[in-house]
Order: C-alpha cells, then structure tokens, then sequence
C-alpha cells in the first residue's frame, strides 16, 4: 500500500501528475486542482490511496488525511466507484463534505458534475452512520417554494446550510413573499 508520496512534481498532464521521488522513480497520481496547480519542479507531498483492480492500477492523491479518509468513506458508498469518489473530494474540502453530511445537504453532492440526486441521497444516507450524523429523509424533500425561499436568501448573502435552517423556523402558512421577509428579519437578528 502506497499511503504518501513525498517527492518533486515532474510533469502535469490533465488531471495527472507525475512526481519524482529521490530514488528517480517517477509515481503517475491523480491530483485535486489545488495540487496540480503546484508549480512543475516544486517539491510536493500528498496522502494516497492505491486502488488496484484485475485490469487496472491508479493512484490518487489528496491534500490532507482527512482528505483521503473521506474518500476512503465514499468508496466504501455501494454504487461509488474510486473516480467518482475522486471527482467529489476534488469538488470541495473535506469539512464542506462531512458539514454536507451533518447537515444533511444532498443538494451540495448533487452539484459535483455527473453526480446525480440518488447517488448524492445515498451517500448522505450511507455516510450519516459513518460520521455520527442522522439522517432525516423528510429534510430532502421539500417544496418548490420552500426551494425557492432558501435560493432567495443564498442570493441574498446568506450560507446554504443558514439558509435552509431559518427556512425551517418559518411558519408554514405565509406567503411566498413573507417567508423570505420573515427569513431575512431572522437571519438578521443572528
């Protein structure tokens, strides 16, 4: 098992690089865009993970352990592949992610490109156990307007995660209008 590679990065080619060790062996890994954007020649360190498949061995590499404990969580999700999981690591950091999964927050995986809504309900589902977190089916589905109301106060400056909390201290009478009054009175008097 290769768990960390500390040497020179060599070369990037997409979303590849190629990073020299001391010995002159050259490891071929996978890297977040905040990795490959490292200047060619700098020296770099990185946690891995060695996938190996019957046809297949990759390398990938994350910015920090709790990076590559994540996307060891998410391989671990049935239906999510090591390339998948790689592309939702690289989407954001590891505290956006488990925060998504506290709070609950599909809607944050199911933005990562080529992820669709059931792949991100089932992580939050498989990975809520994993992270001491509870999840609660009714929290994923909510109305249009309710959708509506927290778009409206993201717009208007507040976090996601703010914005879907205050939706759930409204009364459920108003008005569409009055709900995002009352939302923006709430989030004010934070």
């Amino acid at each position: 098992m290769i768990g960390k590679v500390k040497g020179i990065l060599s070369e990037v080619n997409g979303n590849v690089a190629l990073i020299e060790l001391p010995t002159g062996l050259f490891y071929e890994v996978f890297l977040p865009a905040a990795l490959l954007a490292s200047p060619i020649g700098q020296p770099i360190e990185i946690y891995t993970h060695f996938h190996v498949r019957e046809d297949i061995q990759v390398l990938f590499g994350f910015n920090s352990k709790k990076e590559q404990d994540f996307f060891k969580l998410l391989i671990g999700v049935n239906g999510v592949g090591p390339k998948t999981a790689f592309q939702i690591v690289s989407f954001a950091s590891a505290d956006d992610m488990i925060e998504a999964v506290k709070q609950n927050d599909s809607g944050f995986f199911a933005r990562v490109p080529g992820l669709g809504k059931k792949t991100a309900l089932k992580i939050i589902l498989e990975l809520a156990s994993k992270l001491d977190a509870a999840f609660e089916l009714e929290q994923q589905y909510v109305s249009e307007e309710d959708k509506t109301v927290v778009d409206a106060l993201v717009s208007l400056g507040f976090k996601s995660h703010d914005a879907k909390e205050i939706m759930k201290k409204l009364p459920k009478d108003l008005t569409l209008e009055q709900k995002i009054k009352e939302g923006l009175r709430l989030g004010s008097s934070k």
